[in-house]
C-alpha cells in the first residue's frame, strides 16, 4: 500500500518534490514516478512537472508522506508555473540586494561578512 502512495523528498539544494516513491535502497537513493516541483515564495506555490526523477541519496534530507488534507496547505494560493517562477526570480534578486547591503556594511566596519547560503555550501 506504501508504494502507491504521493511522498515528498526534500533535497540538500532546498529542492521540493512529489511524487510516487517506486524505489529506495540502501544508500537513500530514490525513483519518484510522476513527479512534481513544488516552488514556494511567500503565500504561493507553483507546481512543475517533472515526469520521472532520480535523487542520490547524499542530497536526500527528507522524505516522507503527504498530507494534502492538512490546513496548512489551504492556506497557501496555487498559482501558475510562469506565475512562481517570476516571483521567486524576482524575491531571489530582491534577497542578493539585500546580501549586498549587508556586506557593504560590514566591510566598512572592516569586519568580514559571510552569507548563510556561502556558509550552507561548506556544510557537505
Amino acid at each position: 500500500k506504501q508504494w502507491y502512495q504521493r511522498r515528498v523528498a526534500i533535497t540538500a539544494g532546498g529542492r521540493t518534490l512529489i511524487g510516487f516513491l517506486r524505489s529506495l535502497d540502501q544508500f537513500a537513493n530514490l525513483l519518484l514516478t510522476q513527479t512534481i516541483e513544488r516552488i514556494h515564495v511567500r503565500d504561493k506555490y507553483g507546481d512543475i512537472d517533472r515526469g520521472v526523477f532520480l535523487i542520490r541519496g547524499e542530497n536526500v534530507v527528507l522524505c516522507g508522506e503527504v498530507d494534502f488534507q492538512n490546513s496548512q496547505f489551504k492556506n497557501l494560493i496555487q498559482v501558475s508555473q510562469e506565475e512562481i517562477l517570476t516571483i521567486q526570480a524576482e524575491e531571489l534578486k530582491e534577497k542578493e540586494e539585500k546580501q549586498k547591503i549587508l556586506k557593504k556594511a560590514f566591510q566598512e566596519r572592516g569586519v568580514p561578512y559571510y552569507s548563510i547560503d556561502s556558509m550552507a555550501d561548506d556544510a557537505f
